[in-house]
């Protein structure tokens, strides 16, 4: 697919410095190593490594066109140079001109928030779906297009990359499109001139802040408003306490969610556990009249549950087809129950962080186990805090432990136990523990001392599927572990 530097460059900033707007255009990347003849070459100033080190690089390998944030003499050399104030901006208008404005073509929903954003796609995609529709999704469980699921790095991808799915998708006939909206994907101006159709603000608490992340809280919310000066409707969470943070610069049309007043009310909230199915019951009233179960346990999915009906709602779906997504959906990874077979139940959830634990914990206590027991680690290379905190939220609200191993990555597995423990103690009345460091040995261990309505909660894990050890990503699924754990039972 080739095109002219003038048609990617016709909605942005920039000075010509030398060549010709007519110059062929066969691709572009950000990435030096992935350089071929005719190829658009952005140099971006990242916080780690300055793109503008690999322009002789890129001039040998036979780039047409190079993006600069800073002067370069390259008077000597054919090539078209041209300047822009930020490169990771400049690569995200070029990438969406490249691939002809693909999101344009489909109607787009952006969800942002702490928790609950996986979740809300998933629910907000199986409305699309039961309505006869086709919704791809991009975001934290990878990239999902009629049914086929394939990882990516990042929640929000870095702007090239999400716009080849956006066109992926177009090609793949989607009529809708749903993705998480990351704050580091709107600070990094992966998003940059997207303009979502709607947009929908789940929750928000302190995370991702620290280096190379947010430098503070205000910061990290910042980021998240954003995305109501980047969509036409907004659907907020009326409920959390920073809400009015959230739209006090909104540019949309503001619609909100929660338990008190707001365009939707939930009230006459139930938890049902039916022969180890847990699910969650409440009326809905305004945008969306009657009751409405919803096959996920937890007040949580309540809030995710109404953000979905809510936008279903606003796009004019029917009512039943609304109500009938919402009993049968299912995410992965996200208090996702596993069939045993057996008088105990066990879920999978991706907690990682303290916040997250808490909520999946207490929500969990909410259908009144015999015993509930969590099994947890916390990743290496990553804050102490989210191990002393998720430390401390397990010994507080799980009756048994078992601390095990999850993406160690290149830090020792005892040190990450040793942070654990910090957090453990800082319980008033902590929990009974054990530390088996094999992952699938502590499943094992946790499913053979399980009784008649014990809960197994496995957390951090999620929808991954491999343990990172030394720089290798080892395959390890938890649904695979619970199976061999159920086997060796027989």
């Amino acid at each position: 697919m080739t095109k002219k530097l003038g048609l990617l460059l016709e909605k942005m900033e920039y000075e010509l410095v030398q060549g010709s707007l007519d110059t062929e255009v066969t691709d572009l990347t950000y990435d030096s190593r992935k350089i071929q003849p005719g190829m658009l070459f952005v140099a971006i100033d990242g916080t780690v490594v300055d793109g503008h080190k690999f322009i002789p690089d890129v001039i040998k390998k036979g780039a047409s066109v190079l993006v600069v944030e800073k002067d370069v003499d390259l008077t000597d050399y054919d090539v078209t140079v041209v300047r822009v104030k930020n490169g990771r901006a400049a690569l995200s208008y070029l990438s969406a001109a490249y691939f002809d404005y693909p999101a344009t073509k489909m109607i787009s929903i952006g969800i942002t928030g702490t928790k609950g954003k996986s979740t809300t796609t998933y629910m907000v995609r199986d409305i699309i779906e039961k309505a006869g529709k086709t919704c791809g999704i991009v975001g934290t469980i990878g990239l999902a297009i009629k049914g086929k699921v394939t990882p990516i790095d990042h929640t929000t991808p870095e702007s090239y990359d999400l716009q080849k799915y956006f066109h992926q998708m177009v090609e793949a006939g989607c009529d809708y499109m749903v993705m998480e909206v990351s704050s580091q994907g709107v600070k990094m101006d992966r998003v940059a001139g997207l303009h979502f159709d709607y947009g929908v603000f789940t929750n928000i608490s302190p995370d991702h802040i620290g280096p190379n992340e947010h430098k503070d809280f205000a910061e990290y919310l910042d980021c998240k408003s954003k995305l109501f000066q980047m969509c036409e409707v907004g659907l907020v969470n009326k409920d959390d306490p920073h809400w009015q943070e959230i739209v006090k610069d909104a540019t949309c049309q503001v619609k909100t969610y929660g338990c008190q007043e707001a365009d939707l009310v939930a009230s006459d909230i139930e938890h049902v556990n039916e022969e180890g199915n847990l699910s969650m019951k409440f009326h809905a009233q305004g945008m969306l009249e009657g009751d409405i179960v919803v096959g996920l346990p937890g007040k949580f999915n309540i809030y995710n549950a109404m953000s979905a009906a809510g936008l279903g709602a606003l796009l004019g779906f029917p009512r039943e087809v609304i109500l009938h997504a919402l009993e049968h959906v299912e995410v992965r990874g996200r208090v996702e129950s596993v069939p045993t077979g057996k008088g105990f139940s066990v879920l999978i959830d991706f907690a990682h962080n303290g916040v997250s634990t808490e909520s999946v914990l207490q929500t969990l206590r909410g259908y009144k186990p015999n015993r509930l027991i969590a099994i947890f680690g916390c990743g290496g290379n990553r804050s102490k805090l989210r191990r002393y905190e998720m430390g401390e939220a397990v010994a507080k609200l799980a009756d048994y432990a078992v601390v095990t191993s999850d993406n160690p990555r290149t830090e020792a597995f005892s040190d990450i136990v040793e942070d654990i423990k910090v957090g453990i103690a800082k319980a008033e009345q902590p929990c009974d523990y054990q530390v088996i460091e094999d992952r699938q040995e502590a499943v094992t261990y946790a499913v053979s001392q399980a009784q008649n309505g014990d809960m197994i909660v496995l957390l951090g894990k999620g929808h991954e599927e491999y343990q990172e050890i030394n720089g290798i990503k080892h395959h390890y699924s938890e649904r695979e572990a619970v199976a061999n754990a159920l086997a060796s039972l027989s």
